[in-house]
């Protein structure tokens, strides 16, 4: 079957593609790549997205008005991705406004924003959306849903094999080795913490709004890190916190910049100085590596760290990561045939043929829900709806 996956993720910055096909074993499918794009958001939509995931309150009308924003321009980037309309289903995952985990008695909800319907109409193809409402309701995380699929189209090595996305938030996904003892071990993964969230706000406050973030690193690369702020701020209790766990914005957002921007102002007043931006972006680089780091140093050592998403192009954060995450290998996921911009947006269109073949998507040891289940609502288009193959 022939998948289009639409992925938009914390950082808000613009919607990743990929067109997929998938066939054999659900649990090891045969797979290719046939078409990927990334099709960023008009600056005034990010704004809006970005404004009402630091909880600025919008009317209800508005929010309307953004959910059908988002929906049209999902379904542009789709159009932009499949221009001849090969996909036989679609997997979105929508635009993450608030994620709130489960906490005590509390049970966890999570809203991506998106009209499933509406887009459905728009590229009459079944869409599969809402993947993380069902983990939520058997008492999961809801988050992070890429593991699973990791596990289905990665092959295992000899050893531990260690996945991070880079996005606005970093997670983990470890995968057991191939042979011995701990072959059968579960799949694990995690939200580690921040990745370009608090540095993406970090350059567009010290730029006067003029840039969304650090191209390549080089703004932080001229900057000193504050070793002992760093240590610091890895003794907070999300950090400190065992699996399952998962986060966004709502934590690690502008008022958590705030506070950590006037640490890093107090320390710079204490030697006498003023605090540079280039300073700043630097131990707020390091931080992200620091916290990924010290949750690997927790668990299984991998034998190697395979980076994607945006922060892969931070050099000074491979660079960190590096450093910091020593006796492991670090590299680009990309090697493997895999970009960037690829691995979530293949996921959720993995996630959606699983959806289709009635195939459990979540996994309990990563989002500690009851059972593991299938992820996802599927809407169907009533006017050119197209029968799926297997």
């Amino acid at each position: 079957m022939r998948v289009l996956g639409l992925m938009s993720g914390t950082s808000a910055d613009g919607i990743d593609a990929v067109l997929a096909s998938f066939s054999g074993r659900p649990e090891r499918p045969r797979w290719q790549l046939l078409n990927s794009i990334t099709l960023p958001y008009p600056a005034g939509l990010r704004d809006q997205l970005l404004a009402v995931g630091q909880g600025q309150s919008h009317p209800a009308a508005a929010l309307l008005d953004l959910a059908e924003a988002v929906t049209e321009a999902q379904a542009g980037a789709a159009r932009a991705c499949d221009p001849r309309g090969q996909a036989e289903l679609v997997g979105c995952h929508g635009q993450t406004l608030w994620h709130r985990p489960p906490q005590g008695c509390r049970r966890g909800a999570s809203w991506q924003l998106l009209q499933g319907p509406l887009l459905a109409e728009l590229l009459a193809t079944p869409v599969v959306f809402d993947f993380r409402a069902q983990d939520l309701a058997l008492g999961g995380q809801g988050a992070p849903l890429v593991p699973a699929a990791d596990g289905a189209l990665l092959p295992a090595i000899g050893g531990w094999r260690a996945l991070l996305n880079l996005g606005g938030i970093a997670n983990l996904t470890l995968l057991p080795p191939s042979s011995g003892p701990e072959r059968q071990a579960p799949i694990q993964g995690w939200d580690c913490g921040p990745a370009n969230s608090l540095l993406d706000l970090a350059v567009n406050q010290f730029s006067g709004g003029s840039l969304n973030f650090d191209a390549n690193g080089a703004w932080a690369s001229q900057g000193q890190i504050n070793e002992a702020l760093v240590g610091q701020w890895l003794e907070e209790p999300y950090l400190q916190q065992p699996p399952p766990k998962s986060t966004g914005r709502e934590l690690f957002g502008a008022e958590d910049l705030e506070r950590r921007l006037q640490a890093l102002g107090q320390a710079a007043r204490v030697r006498g100085e003023s605090l540079q931006a280039a300073d700043a972006l630097a131990s707020l680089t390091a931080f992200t590596a620091a916290a990924v780091a010290q949750d690997l140093g927790r668990g299984p050592m991998p034998l190697e760290l395979l980076v994607a998403g945006g922060g892969s192009r931070n050099h000074l954060l491979i660079a960190e990561l590096r450093r910091r995450c020593r006796g492991m290998a670090v590299r680009p996921l990309a090697e493997l045939g895999i970009g960037d911009c690829e691995r979530e947006a293949l996921a959720f269109a993995l996630l959606a043929w699983w959806h289709a073949l009635g195939h459990p998507g979540s996994r309990p040891s990563v989002t500690g829900a009851r059972q593991a289940s299938v992820l996802g609502v599927c809407a169907k288009p009533q006017a050119g709806l197209r029968p799926a193959a297997d």
